[in-house]
Order: structure tokens, then sequence, then C-alpha cells
């Protein structure tokens, strides 16, 4: 095994290890949002900060997976690989790592709106998509 195998397969076992604890944070963040209300107006800090934290723990989950865990995964099979990121999800749907690289796109899509553009008039929408992906984030299989 050369060097460079070595170092990547070291690389998975840790970026297992990293997803499962993620997985675990998720899953209970999903369990707690489920009594939690989705209505701006309803909210008081403590729901405010439930909620924050179980999309933190969704981007989370779907940066760890997809940037480190599938993206050395692909490695190790193409050492060479250096394609973007919908490069990456279509590679690893193509050596059946995942189901639908469309369906991680649209993961990404919901943690760059928690990232990039959080709109308060659109929280409730937000809210909703969370709840509706993350059991479908939480059947990740390593």
């Amino acid at each position: 095994m050369t060097q460079a195998a070595e170092k990547f397969l070291t690389l998975k076992v840790k970026y297992a290890e990293q997803i499962k604890k993620a997985l675990r944070h998720l899953e209970y963040s999903y369990k707690k949002s489920l009594g939690l209300s989705m209505l701006e107006k309803e909210m008081d800090e403590e729901t405010l900060a439930a909620w924050e934290s179980f999309s933190s723990r969704f981007s989370r989950v779907v940066d760890i997976y997809t940037t480190k865990y599938l993206k050395i995964c692909v490695l190790l099979g193409d050492p060479a690989f250096n394609g973007s990121y919908r490069d990456l999800l279509d590679q690893a749907e193509k050596i059946k790592l995942i189901e639908s690289a469309d369906f991680f796109m649209k993961m990404r899509e919901i943690r760059n709106i928690h990232a990039h553009d959080y709109r308060e008039d659109k929280l409730t929408l937000f809210l909703t998509d969370l709840k509706h992906y993350a059991p479908e984030l939480l059947k990740i299989n390593l």
C-alpha cells in the first residue's frame, strides 16, 4: 500500500468517527425539534437556541459527510480526483456511496441558507425543510 493510500485510509476512519458523532448530535436535536413551534412569534430564547442548534448540527453533518468523508472515499478510488462539489457527488453516486447526488445538492442548498442567507421572513419554510430532510440524513450508513 502506498503512503498516500495509508493516509487516505487513516483519514477515512477519522472522518467516519466524526460523522457518527455528528449524527448522534443531529438525532438528539431532531427529536427535540419535534415538540418545538416553528412560528417565530411563538418562539422564546430557549426555542430559538434549540432551532439554532438543530440547524448547526444539520449543516455539520452535511459538511463532514460530503466534503470530508465522501471526498476521501472518492480519492481512495481515484487519487487524482479534483472535481467540483457537484462532480464529487456525481462520482460518489456513480460508485454507489450515495443514492442521489441531487439529494445532497439539496442538502448543501439548505446548509447554505443557514450559513449565508438566513432570512427571518423565510424561517418557517427553512425549519420545515430541516425537519423534513433530517430523517434522511440520519439514515447515512458508513
